[in-house]
């Protein structure tokens, strides 16, 4: 029976450790915080249970579209309803350590042992837990470290969890802002700036790049900076912060060209720093990269023999379905099980705004760029029925597919539902399904999803001589 010891108790961490006792190792999981890591407690958990509350309050102000109204002297519903910050967060709170106890459970239950503390690795065969009891050596076979990321703080924007934060501290709010300054346009500065817009907040995002979302499908980035600037968002593009000072009751956000910003809380959204400092892992030979990531390879090994990575703490896809896979595959690997390496061409992944954006497979920078000699089928959400009986009027559905085949190599989803929308596309490329396969299921009228297979029947046929407009 080998010996695991699992640092990290996070998504890659917690399936790993399940993995391990299925194929019979004798695995110890150390944990500092609780089951279920950020990606539970402060991140992943939280910020869509706070989203989820905002898409109600969306859904309410856009019911007059559809003619609803209350009666009385007000008709307008979403001056109706206001927003209990205080209990929203309650919840988000409680259902956070619900989460993290119910894996607890789970990993008991299957065999693991969990110990409360810090782990730190004493050459690549031995892990030191520091519990407050004191030290413990555990022999380890096999190592996997799990240790996350938390977020990254300007030393000129130090977050004091009362007016400035950063996205783990925000569960702390009793009520709802006055004025919201978000720093950082990326996935968690999106993310919070359309849920508190969409909460009735006046939102600033400060974005140091052309538009919001950068990296992501340019569209569909578009689309998202056009709904927020249309929803009374203020979106400041080509401004870098540089320092944030709180005067009382106010913070103001200082940018590199000498302006200000003001707000009542400000929340700094400006990237993530991997956990590994003092886990002794260059002593025990594991490279790390000049940005304190651990180097792995597709199947999760560390340059060090028997030790392995997964999640946020790697330089691979800040996800958590990312972070879980790693973890499964370090076991797989390392207790001799078949395995086949983590392949990033087929992950899906969804930006929690609203409209939602989900990709996956390739992209569209990867088409225009030659990178991938693919085809590209747009197709506006306005045309589709079931949007029209919804009053919606953004988004998009894209398939990206291969000239002579029609095998679908990637998509991409603008939609408020687009986080399951993408299944059928994440289906057909990891199953290397066709547009004809796809055109050829039947969809349900009306539907959203009507408009995929209405993307794919017009990709039948085309070449890629052809351009593809619509």
């Amino acid at each position: 029976m080998a010996d695991v010891v699992i640092i990290g108790g996070g998504p890659g961490g917690y399936e790993a450790a399940l993995v391990a006792r299925q194929l019979g190792g004798r695995v110890t999981l150390v944990e500092r915080r609780g089951l279920g890591g950020s990606a539970v407690l402060t991140d992943v958990v939280p910020s869509k249970t706070l989203i989820a509350a905002a898409e109600v309050m969306t859904k309410i102000r856009d019911a007059e579209e559809l003619g609803l109204h209350l009666t009385g002297e007000d008709r307008r519903l979403g001056a109706a309803v206001g927003v209990d910050l205080g209990r929203v967060n309650a919840r988000i709170r409680g259902l956070a350590r619900a989460q993290s106890a119910d894996i607890a459970d789970r990993l008991r239950a299957d065999g693991v042992r969990l110990i409360a503390g810090t782990g730190r690795l004493d050459g690549s065969q031995r892990v030191i837990a520091a519990t407050k009891d004191g030290e413990e050596p555990l022999p380890a076979d096999v190592v996997l470290v799990a240790t996350g990321a938390r977020p990254r703080e300007l030393d000129a924007a130090r977050p004091d969890g009362e007016r400035i934060f950063t996205w783990a501290q925000l569960y702390d709010l009793d009520s709802v802002p006055e004025r919201l300054v978000v720093v950082g346009s990326g996935v968690t500065g999106a993310e919070f700036a359309s849920a508190y817009a969409a909460l009735g907040v006046s939102v600033t995002l400060v974005s140091s790049r052309h538009q919001v979302l950068p990296g992501h499908d340019d569209d569909a980035a578009r689309v998202i900076q056009q709904v927020f600037e249309n929803s009374g968002m203020t979106v400041l593009n080509g401004a870098r912060a540089v320092a944030a000072d709180r005067h009382g009751d106010e913070v103001v956000v200082r940018l590199a060209d000498g302006t200000a910003v003001a707000g009542s809380h400000c929340l700094m959204a400006v990237g993530a720093v991997p956990n590994t400092a003092g886990l002794g892992l260059e002593e025990a030979g594991v490279r790390l990269s000049a940005s304190g990531h651990i180097e792995v390879d597709r199947v999760s090994r560390t340059s060090a023999r028997g030790v392995y990575a997964a999640g946020d703490c790697t330089p691979v896809f800040a996800l958590a379905s990312v972070a879980a896979m790693q973890g499964r595959i370090a076991m797989w690997h390392s207790l001799g099980d078949s395995v086949a390496p983590l392949d990033l061409r087929t992950v899906a992944s969804t930006v929690f705004t609203a409209p939602e954006i989900a990709t996956v497979g390739c992209s569209q920078a990867d088409i225009d760029s030659g990178v991938v000699r693919g085809l590209t089928m747009m197709l506006p959400l306005r045309g589709n029925a079931r949007a029209k009986m919804q009053a919606l009027t953004d988004g998009f559905v894209k398939i990206f597919c291969l000239p002579t085949t029609g095998i679908v190599v990637g998509g991409v989803v603008v939609a408020p539902s687009a986080s399951e929308l993408i299944h059928p596309l994440s289906l057909a490329v990891r199953n290397k399904l066709t547009v004809d396969q796809i055109a050829e299921a039947f969809t349900v009228y009306p539907s959203l999803s009507g408009s995929l297979a209405e993307a794919a029947r017009r990709l039948h046929g085309h070449s890629s001589e052809q351009v593809l407009t619509y």
